[in-house]
C-alpha cells in the first residue's frame, strides 16, 4: 500500500468518525460547489481530496462500512488506477449526468437511516430527485452538514486572485446592454429579482474576467439584481477601485461574499424571483422566504451569452488564425526535433505548446490542462500526464494532443492525431472512420432550432456502422474568452430539451472518437460556428444553419486510409486545408511555414 492509498484510507476513516459522531449512516459527496461549477477551486474538491480520484466528473458516497465513486465512461481507467488499494469500488456509469448513485444508496441503507449531503453544493434539480428517492425508502436526507469541514485539516481558503475587466475592443457588447437585454427577459415573466450563481454567467454579464478556476477565466461570485441595480456578492479586495467604480456607474454594487444567503432571505414580502433550478443550490434556494413567489426557469444570461454576435465571431476567427499559426509553429518543431533523434515526454508537449500559444497576441492562457497521449494513454479521453506519471514518445504509434488556449478574442479547443514512424493498418482504419464521423457532421446542414442531440450520430454513424463507438458527447458548447465548456447546446446522447435549440451564433464542438483500452486513441476535433445557410427565396420549409469551421489547423493526411474514403469527403479535407493554408501562411515563417504547406497539400486517391 503506497502512501497515497493509505492517506486516502485515512481521510475516509476520519470522515466515518464524523458519521458516527453525528448519528449518520452515509455522506454524498458530489463534484460540485456552491455554484455548480464543472471545475472546482481548491476549497471545494471534497471528492478528489477524499477519494484520490481527480477527474472533472463523478460522485463519491461513504457509508460506514462501504465507498463507492461513480464515474462514467471517460473515467473508467484512470478511476481504476487512482482508487486502486484505497477500497473504494468503481461504479461505472453510463454518462457524467448519470444519478445511478441515487438507487445505490437506496439500497445500501436500511428505512429509517440517515443520509448526509452539504445542501450548499447540492444542485436544486438533483436535490429534488434526490429527496423524492430517499423518501420513497424511508431514508432520513439531511442537507444542513459539511461532513468534510472537520475531517479536511488542511482545507483550502477561498480563492482571492483579482478581478479584472473584459474591455472593448474584444468585449464587443457593453456591460448595460447585457444587464438591458437579461432585465427584458426578467419582465417578461414578471419577475422583479433574478439570483445568478454559475460564475460564467456572472462573469459574462458584468463583462468581468478573473483567476479562481484554474484554465477558466472565471470568479467565485453570485450577482442578485433588481429592476435597476444589482449587488454582486464577491470576496472583499477583489475588485479594484476603479473597476468597482465603473461597476457602479452600472447599477451593481459590491457585497460580501458570504451575505448572498442572508439578502435572499431579506427579499420583500410579494417579491417574484427569477432562478435557474439547474443552476442553483439546493442551500440558496431554501434561504428564499415562504414570502416570494419563484419563477423556475433557464438563466436569460446562458442563452444569450451562448449566442455570439457577429463582432464577437469575427474576433473568434482572428483568434482561431493565431492558435492556428501557434500549432503550426509548434508542431514544426516537435517534428524536426523527433527527426534529430531528440527524446519529447507527454510534459515536453505541452510545455513546447503552450509556449508557442505565449507567444500570439491576445493569449491569456490555456483553456483546459493538455491532453497528449501516447499511444495507450490516449485512450483516455480525460488523461492528463503528470511529473509522478507521464510517458515518453518513444517507438511508433499514434499521439493524442487535445488542448486549446483562452484569448481576450475567444476560446480554443482542438484535438489532433499524428502518426509516430510507421502506423498499423488497423490504426490507420479507427482514425479514418472517426475523421468521417467528424467530417460528416461537420458538413451538415439543419433546421434553425433542430436540438442539438438530435446531431449526434451524425458523427457516429460511420463508426456505428463498423459496430464501433465512443463513451463522451460528441460536442459542447464553447464560451468567448469564458470556459470551454458551455451550454445550453449539447451534441451528444443527452435528453433533448427546448433550450438545446441550434441558434446562430453558437460554438459548438465536433469531437467524434475511439478508444482501444491500453493500445491508442484517436479524436479529431474541430470547433465550429452555427452560420445561416442559404435557401431557395420563400423557403417553405424554414430557415437552414450549417457550420462554419473555425479551428485552423492540418488534420494528418498520413493516418488515413484512402479506401475508406468517398470522392465527397476527400473534397471536404481538400477544401478545408486550402483554407488553412491561406489564413495561416500570412502568420508563419520558415520551418512553421513549410510545414504547413506540407501538411495542407491536396489529397489525391
Amino acid at each position: 500500500m503506497d502512501t497515497r492509498t493509505s492517506e486516502t484510507r485515512l481521510r475516509i476513516e476520519r470522515v466515518r468518525d464524523v458519521l458516527i459522531a453525528e448519528g449518520l449512516h452515509a455522506v454524498l459527496v458530489p463534484s460540485s460547489d456552491p455554484h455548480l461549477s464543472e471545475y472546482l477551486p481548491g476549497r471545494w474538491r471534497g471528492r478528489e481530496w477524499l477519494s484520490g480520484f481527480d477527474g472533472s466528473v463523478g460522485s463519491l458516497v461513504v457509508t460506514r462500512e462501504r465507498a463507492a465513486l461513480f464515474a462514467d465512461s471517460r473515467y473508467w481507467s484512470q478511476a481504476e488506477a487512482q482508487i486502486a488499494g484505497s477500497g473504494i469500488q468503481l461504479e461505472k456509469t453510463n454518462s457524467g449526468a448519470s444519478t445511478q448513485y441515487i438507487d445505490w444508496i437506496a439500497q445500501q441503507l436500511q428505512p429509517g437511516q440517515v443520509l448526509a449531503v452539504d445542501g450548499q453544493v447540492l444542485g436544486l434539480s438533483l436535490a429534488q430527485l434526490l429527496r423524492a428517492a430517499m423518501q420513497r425508502a424511508g431514508i432520513t436526507l439531511r442537507t444542513d452538514l459539511d461532513l468534510l469541514q472537520p475531517a479536511w485539516i488542511d482545507r483550502p481558503a477561498l480563492p482571492f486572485d483579482a478581478v479584472y475587466e473584459h474591455l472593448p475592443p474584444q468585449a464587443a457588447v457593453a456591460r448595460a446592454d447585457k444587464l438591458a437585454r437579461v432585465r427584458q427577459a426578467m419582465a417578461a415573466v414578471g419577475a422583479s429579482h433574478h439570483f445568478i450563481s454559475t460564475v460564467d454567467d456572472v462573469a459574462w454579464l458584468l463583462n468581468l474576467r478573473g483567476a479562481d478556476v484554474e484554465c477558466n477565466p472565471v470568479f467565485i461570485a453570485h450577482l442578485l439584481l433588481d429592476a435597476s441595480g444589482g449587488r454582486l456578492f464577491v470576496g472583499s479586495g477583489k475588485v479594484p477601485e476603479d473597476v468597482t467604480a465603473r461597476l457602479a456607474s452600472d447599477g451593481i454594487r459590491l457585497a460580501a461574499y458570504g451575505e448572498a444567503g442572508p439578502a435572499l432571505a431579506a427579499l420583500p414580502a410579494g417579491a417574484r424571483l427569477l432562478i435557474d433550478p439547474r443552476r442553483v443550490t439546493l442551500g440558496l434556494r431554501e434561504a428564499v422566504p415562504g414570502t416570494v413567489q419563484v419563477v423556475e426557469q433557464i438563466n436569460p444570461s446562458t442563452l444569450l451569452k451562448s449566442r455570439k454576435t457577429p463582432a464577437e465571431a469575427e474576433f473568434v476567427r482572428e483568434t482561431m488564425a493565431q492558435d492556428g499559426a501557434a500549432m503550426c509553429e509548434f508542431y514544426a518543431e516537435f517534428e524536426a526535433s523527433l527527426a534529430r533523434g531528440e527524446r519529447w515526454s507527454e510534459l515536453d508537449i505541452d510545455t513546447h505548446l503552450t509556449a508557442a500559444r505565449r507567444r500570439r497576441p491576445g493569449f491569456v492562457g490555456p483553456s483546459f490542462s493538455t491532453i497528449a497521449g501516447w499511444m495507450a494513454n490516449g485512450a483516455l479521453p480525460h488523461y492528463r500526464a503528470t511529473p509522478d506519471s507521464f510517458a515518453y514518445i518513444d517507438g511508433e504509434g499514434l499521439l493524442l494532443i487535445d488542448s486549446g488556449g483562452q484569448y481576450l478574442g475567444g476560446t480554443t479547443d482542438i484535438t489532433r492525431v499524428w502518426p509516430i514512424g510507421h502506423i498499423s493498418a488497423a490504426q490507420k482504419r479507427d482514425y479514418t472512420l472517426v475523421l468521417k464521423g467528424t467530417i460528416a457532421l461537420s458538413a451538415t446542414r439543419f433546421p434553425r432550432g433542430t436540438l442539438s442531440p438530435m446531431l449526434d450520430a451524425i458523427a457516429r454513424a460511420p463508426l456505428w456502422a463498423e459496430g464501433l463507438d465512443y463513451g463522451h458527447g460528441t460536442g459542447h458548447g464553447v464560451g468567448y474568452f469564458m470556459n470551454v465548456h458551455e451550454g445550453p447546446q449539447s451534441i451528444s446522447k443527452a435528453v433533448a430539451e427546448p433550450t438545446m435549440a441550434m441558434e446562430p451564433g453558437m460554438i459548438t464542438s465536433i469531437e467524434p472518437g475511439l478508444y482501444r483500452p491500453g493500445q491508442w486513441g484517436v479524436r479529431i476535433e474541430n470547433l465550429v460556428l452555427n452560420v445561416a445557410h442559404q435557401t431557395p427565396e420563400n423557403n417553405a420549409f424554414g430557415e437552414m444553419l450549417a457550420f462554419e469551421t473555425l479551428t485552423l489547423c492540418p488534420i494528418d493526411t498520413r493516418c488515413i486510409d484512402l479506401g475508406l474514403m468517398r470522392d465527397d469527403e476527400i473534397d471536404w479535407l481538400n477544401d478545408y486545408h486550402a483554407t488553412v493554408r491561406e489564413r495561416l501562411q500570412p502568420l508563419v515563417s520558415g520551418a512553421a511555414l513549410d510545414w504547413l504547406i506540407a501538411r495542407t497539400a491536396p489529397l489525391s486517391r
